[in-house]
């Protein structure tokens, strides 16, 4: 009997801890790290595309952002904080390929010279395990929808905080750039 009470206790306490964790201190714990890697938005609405992207953007803060605190060959969330997010109200190519509308989690696997880009149909609250200290991802790669690979390039200028932005031309470029990097996907309709 006396084990019995001590296991329900147990159990309760546990439950309480969870329960603390998820509505109190992983909240809280969201909250701060984007004070740190603020949330922004790329939009571009022409030419018969109407495209967001939601993402995070952390700060170099004098540190070697690709092939040390972003892995070269390892997938990676693409920003800070939730998974990057690519809403496109219409299907569109991505280079060749079909992506259709909806919502995506962009995934990339950054190397040297060029870097893999991932769509993928699943959105994963957070995109990290919190037991790995967040190196490894939550991808699932079945539910990935179009993987493409494109150049890396070298910016004229460093850039401080992970940006994504939209760079018009035929076609638009879905464009990320940090550090002394920038790969540019091609986007058309």
């Amino acid at each position: 009997m006396k084990l019995k009470k001590w296991l329900i206790g147990l159990l309760l306490t546990f439950g309480a801890l969870f329960l603390i964790f998820k509505f109190i201190a992983w909240p809280y714990m969201q909250g701060e790290t984007k004070k740190i890697s603020p949330q922004k938005v790329a939009t571009y609405t022409q030419n018969g595309m109407d495209l967001s992207v939601a993402y995070s953007s952390p700060f170099k803060k004098g540190r070697v952002i690709f092939g040390e605190l972003v892995p070269y060959n390892a997938v990676w969330r693409t920003g800070a904080n939730e998974p990057t997010t690519f809403t496109t109200k219409t299907a569109i190519k991505i280079i060749d390929k079909e992506l259709p509308a909806g919502t995506y989690a962009i995934w990339t696997i950054p190397g040297k010279d060029s870097w893999s880009v991932i769509f993928n149909s699943e959105v994963p609250d957070w995109g990290v395990t919190l037991l790995s200290g967040g190196k490894d991802t939550t991808r699932d790669a079945a539910t990935d929808v179009v993987q493409v690979e494109v150049p890396s390039n070298s910016l004229s200028a460093e850039r401080e905080s992970f940006t994504i932005s939209f760079d018009e031309g035929n076609p638009v470029n879905l464009s990320l750039s940090w550090d002394e990097t920038i790969v540019q996907i091609p986007i058309n309709n």
